[in-house]
């Protein structure tokens, strides 16, 4: 009978390269959505993973490569699937997309990401909502990573509101992204403001009340200009009339 190959060394190597850089990533994504990027140095990561901190500099150039790294390697992930329940919503839909529906394949798939995918996610969320408030350098990592599949969002809202200002479909989308960074932070105030009868860590309550809460919002922002512009075309009717 012929010799069954031994794996490559180089193969077995590759795997374990991978799994190190997997437990490094952990770790940082854990002090990152703890104290932020300037409140973790390269040492702790390495004391967490229970390493020496030079093997830091092997995988990851500086503190910045390694925090991009540990930002984008859940990014994809929630960008694509969301991207894929938008189109999939929309193939459905047809010509009569509703703001809400667009609203609950966008958000509800990210929400089901931190309902099923445990600590390690919910930590993700909390560096993103740090990520989305850091002026200096946040924007661009939100802008490299996410402006694909908002702006895929704001087409599909655009579709379900045809008469509404563009203006004021943007502000509704920035609305909207303000109450989920804030979500995703899980500061636990409303778990105080509540007395506990609201908990910050309950994604499933805050998933079957988000989309519809926003939804709302969008729909008046967007009646209220139509009403207002009714209003001031009929002014300027009776005006004319009584010249």
């Amino acid at each position: 009978m012929p010799e069954t190959p031994k794996p490559r060394r180089s193969s077995k190597k590759a795997e374990q390269r991978a799994e190190s850089i997997e437990q490094i990533l952990d770790a940082a994504e854990h002090l990152f959505s703890k104290h932020g990027l300037y409140g973790v140095t390269l040492k702790d990561v390495a004391q967490r993973v229970g390493v020496h901190h030079t093997l830091m500099n092997y995988y990851f150039e500086d503190k910045k490569t390694l925090f991009d790294a540990v930002f984008a390697r859940r990014a994809v992930i929630t960008s694509e699937l969301r991207m894929k329940a938008l189109d999939e919503y929309e193939a459905a839909a047809g010509d009569t997309p509703t703001v809400e529906g667009a609203l609950h394949a966008f958000l509800d798939t990210d929400l089901d990401l931190y309902i099923q995918g445990g600590e390690s996610w919910k930590n993700y969320g909390a560096l993103g909502a740090l990520v989305s408030n850091t002026p200096e350098w946040g924007a661009e990592l939100m802008d490299k990573h996410f402006d694909p599949v908002v702006l895929r969002l704001i087409d599909l809202l655009k579709k379900a509101l045809p008469e509404c200002a563009e203006e004021d479909i943007f502000w509704g989308y920035h609305f909207v992204t303000g109450a989920l960074m804030v979500t995703l932070a899980r500061t636990g105030r409303i778990d105080k403001l509540s007395g506990g009868l609201c908990k910050s860590e309950d994604f499933v309550a805050i998933k079957q009340r988000m989309a519809r809460f926003m939804a709302a919002g969008f729909l008046e922002i967007c009646d209220a200009r139509a009403r207002s512009a009714k209003v001031g075309t009929g002014f300027a009717v009776r005006t004319r009339s009584n010249l």
